[in-house]
């Protein structure tokens, strides 16, 4: 770009110019995920963290979106499996995440997903990303090996949590991480857990069947009530009826049925 430029000229638009003439792919041609399991789990993570930050419209969540830290450098990125910025609004699509256009916020937390397909190398280099940017928070699951990991930011740096964690509460996000079980689970901090797209269609679906049935009940409760409510009508309908009758023979013998 510099070779470009004309000794004496005016350079006062060069980096309009520049940040014009640079494109930021938003695609690697690579597919989300390697396979269905860690699909899964990205979309668990993902989805869960939209509902958990719902009503705040300055927390971003994203899923497999290049992060782009440097403005005018196309080549320095990652698309991070889940990541969180806290600050960033959350309306407007987005084809990347250009660091520069949301305020020079970084990503506070990000998630990866292992697969058979990453190498350590690869794993190292993420990392290395995520410290060099200011990741707050990096948490590395491996759902064949049932392996979780975590570094908080500390000192200027990721340190570790104890390897494989069996417990832990992120700071940023509230959300609880337990490998008690056989495979991670998270909760939100109303004790709510994540659920995967197919555990939440269940959950929906029987949650949707137990209000049916409420509803059910309550109708034939009404249902009930009304037909005791109409037969008490009629019995006192019927006893006003027997009432006439008798003051009506009452009279018809000369007497009067209101001095009784």
């Amino acid at each position: 770009m510099e070779a470009m430029m004309t000794k004496g000229r005016d350079h006062s638009n060069y980096e309009t110019f520049v940040e014009a003439e640079v494109t930021y792919p938003e695609s690697d041609g690579r597919p989300m995920a390697d396979n269905t399991k860690q699909y899964r789990w990205i979309v668990t993570i993902k989805e869960g963290l939209e509902s958990l930050f719902a009503d705040d419209p300055d927390v971003f969540v994203a899923a497999d979106l290049f992060w782009y830290p440097v403005r005018g450098d196309r080549h320095t990125k990652l698309a991070p499996d889940v990541m969180v910025a806290f600050g960033s609004p959350k309306e407007g699509d987005r084809g990347s995440y250009r660091q520069w256009e949301e305020g020079d916020i970084a990503p506070q937390v990000v998630f990866e997903i292992r697969s058979p397909g990453n190498t350590s190398e690869e794993m190292k280099k993420k990392f290395d990303f995520y410290e060099r940017r200011g990741v707050e928070e990096y948490y590395l699951y491996d759902p064949d090996r049932i392996v979780f990991e975590g570094w908080v930011r500390s000192g200027g740096r990721l340190r570790p949590l104890r390897r494989n964690v069996r417990k832990w509460v992120s700071p940023r996000l509230g959300v609880r991480f337990d490998m008690t079980g056989d495979e991670l689970a998270m909760f939100g901090p109303d004790g709510e857990r994540f659920l995967s797209p197919l555990e939440r269609q269940r959950l929906e679906r029987e949650r949707a069947e137990k209000e049916r049935k409420r509803a059910e009940k309550e109708r034939k409760r009404a249902e009930k009530e009304r037909k005791r409510a109409e037969k008490a009508e009629r019995k006192a309908k019927d006893e006003r009826g027997k009432m006439l009758r008798l003051a009506e023979k009452l009279r018809e013998l000369g007497i009067n049925p209101e001095t009784l």
